[in-house]
Parts: structure tokens; C-alpha cells; sequence
């Protein structure tokens, strides 16, 4: 079974629609060629400049592993229909991007719609399918890092912080220090993986040496939860004190969160889920969220401030679009997109600096 799907060509040309007198990024992103082993397609790409490989994983196990709703198994296609198609410019050629394709999660998605209806044996046959998606991502984040590039991983659900934590551990011998926008803490009881322990796991494995939230909800945490970030030494700006209270305001966090993530020597893991972000499609989607131009403005700044391994996008779920499976693709198509340009920009001018 292959654990890697490439992103060809071919792909591209189902997704891009061209225009005389324009030039999309589609039509210079580097790609995959099916013919050569996943280490010679991520070599070559860095040969020919690109400097990020954008790789999905469609899968929704870790959601439901964690009682969750299903859907963030459509992310990655969604967001490339919409980041292929914007203009080639001044701001951003393509060729700084290998579009990867996805870590292969079909069979584990297919073998648990077989399992039984039981929910404490399908909960058992869920965590035990993101045990072994675990370590699908970890391989193929591990030979992305060995070549050269940055991940940008679209998921999925935020689960996959764990492989991604723990192959950038690996990689660069030293803990990783992690941020994450998100309304839950994701740090939650070591009770089989799920969505919801990816970083108190990869705290428990000694890959997570650092970790902050930013726009945690005051009431979407359980006192255990928060007892034990705070027992990791973990630590937190609110959604409320910021968007709600503005005891302080975005851009004083952000510098805050970046001096604090510099501090620590590691690499950082910039992380994103989109439950975050107000009326996003997603497993756990919400009215009472941030800002999307605020989301980005963090993804850019600390792109830009801190030396980052990887940016994580987690749980876009376009079917659970209040108007609809279509509206869904839409607005998580342009929405990643956003974030990902916003990342690239971001870690260009760092590398400049």
C-alpha cells in the first residue's frame, strides 16, 4: 500500500483554468512526477528553488476519534482549486512551492466504515487508525525536512500535530517549541490518540519543549485540561482577553508569543486550527471566533519573526458549511489560500533578514 499519493501534473491541469495575458500559479508550482520515489521528487524541487512543500492528509479519523464530526477529509483539493488559480506576480512566482500531493489515509478511512456499530469498539478501531496515520505523517514530514523544505500540511485533523512535532524533533535533534491558535488547548488526557492530545502526546514522547495558545476559549477547556498544560509549563492568551475584554490586543500578544518562542532556541511549529476562526467550516465551527484576516496576520508574523519548521492548518471541513457542501469549498478554499500565502510571505522575509 502506498502511504504517499503525488500531486501531478496532470492534477494540476484538472484544477487550474488558464487565461491569455495571465500566468497562475499553478502553471509554474513545482509537482510530483509519479515515476520517482518520494525522495527524488522532494530533491528535485529543491534543486529548481522551491523552498516549501505543500502535502494534505484527507482524513477525518481524528475527529471522530475524539466524538468529533466528520468532513476534514476534503481540505487539501478544496484549497489547491483556489491557491492554484491565483496570479503568478511580483509578490509570488510558484516556483517557491512543490505542491506535494497527500499522505495516503484511504484504507484506514475505508476499514473503519467496515468495522461494527459498537461505539466502544469503533472508538478502540478509531485511535488505533491515528496510531497508524501517525506514523505515515511522520515519515513523510521527516523526508521532506531531510530534503530541505518546509512542510506546510493542510489536514486532517489536529492530530496530526503529533507526527509533525515529533519528525521535526527527530530532524533537528532538539525539542520543538509550538503555537497554536485554537479555541481548545488540544492537550487534553493521554486516553489513545484523537484530535484532541496531539501536543500531550508529543509532550509525553519529549518532541514538545515549549507550547503556547493563542485565542483559547475560557469555557471550551475543561479545569483538568488546563491543570495540566499548566503543569507542562504551557501557557495561554485568551480569546476572551483579547477579541472580547481587549485587556491586550493582538499585535501585543503576537510580539509577546514571538520573543518567548525565540527565547527558547527550538524550532517552532506554527499551528492553526481553523475552529478558530468565526463561521470556518470545521468539526467544531463557531460563531464566536477570530477575525480570517487576523488569523492570517498571525501566521505572517510569526512566520516572519520566528525561525519556523512548518505550518500546520487543521480541521477545514467544507462539508459542514452552514449553506452547504459547495459554500464549503468556497470559503475553505480561499480562506487556506489566504494562509498560505500569508505563511510563505512571512518565512521569505525571515530568510531574507
Amino acid at each position: 500500500m502506498l502511504e504517499f499519493i503525488p500531486f501531478t501534473h496532470a492534477d494540476v491541469a484538472m484544477l487550474v483554468s488558464p487565461r491569455a495575458g495571465e500566468t497562475k500559479l499553478g502553471q509554474c508550482v513545482h509537482t510530483a512526477n509519479q515515476e520517482h520515489t518520494l525522495d527524488v521528487i522532494l530533491t528535485t524541487a529543491k534543486a529548481h528553488g522551491a523552498k516549501f512543500a505543500i502535502i494534505g492528509v484527507g482524513e477525518d479519523i481524528g475527529p471522530r476519534a475524539n466524538l468529533g464530526r466528520g468532513g476534514a477529509t476534503d481540505a487539501f483539493t478544496t484549497s489547491m482549486r483556489q491557491w492554484l488559480n491565483l496570479q503568478s506576480n511580483r509578490f509570488l512566482s510558484g516556483t517557491e512551492c512543490l505542491v506535494l500531493g497527500q499522505v495516503n489515509a484511504a484504507d484506514l478511512q475505508q476499514n473503519l466504515h467496515q468495522t461494527a456499530s459498537n461505539t466502544e469498539i469503533m472508538l478502540d478501531e478509531l485511535r488505533s487508525a491515528v496510531e497508524q496515520l501517525d506514523q505515515r505523517v511522520i515519515r513523510i514530514v521527516s523526508a521532506i525536512l531531510t530534503a530541505g523544505l518546509e512542510p506546510i500540511l493542510i489536514g486532517g485533523g489536529h492530530n496530526n500535530a503529533y507526527g509533525l512535532l515529533m519528525a521535526t524533533a527527530v530532524h533537528y535533534q532538539r525539542q520543538v517549541a509550538a503555537v497554536n491558535l485554537d479555541p481548545h488547548s488540544d492537550f487534553r488526557l493521554l486516553e489513545g490518540r484523537h484530535s484532541g492530545n496531539g501536543f500531550s502526546y508529543a509532550a509525553d514522547h519529549g518532541a514538545l519543549g515549549y507550547y503556547h495558545v493563542l485565542g483559547l476559549h475560557e469555557l471550551k477547556n475543561s479545569e483538568a485540561n488546563l491543570t495540566q498544560l499548566t503543569e507542562f509549563g504551557g501557557s495561554w492568551h485568551s480569546l476572551q482577553q483579547i477579541w472580547v475584554r481587549r485587556e491586550i490586543n493582538l499585535e501585543q500578544a503576537l510580539l509577546e508569543i514571538a520573543q518567548k518562542l525565540n527565547a527558547t532556541g527550538f524550532p517552532v511549529g506554527l499551528e492553526l486550527d481553523v475552529d478558530a476562526i468565526a463561521k470556518m467550516p470545521s468539526s467544531a465551527s463557531t460563531v464566536a471566533g477570530v477575525p480570517l484576516l487576523d488569523a492570517a496576520h498571525y501566521v505572517n508574523y510569526i512566520a516572519h519573526h520566528c525561525p519556523c519548521a512548518y505550518l500546520h492548518l487543521a480541521e477545514a471541513a467544507p462539508s459542514c458549511h452552514e449553506a452547504g457542501i459547495e459554500a464549503g469549498f468556497r470559503d475553505v478554499g480561499q480562506s487556506l489560500s489566504e494562509l498560505i500565502y500569508a505563511y510563505v510571505q512571512g518565512r521569505i522575509q525571515f530568510l531574507a533578514q
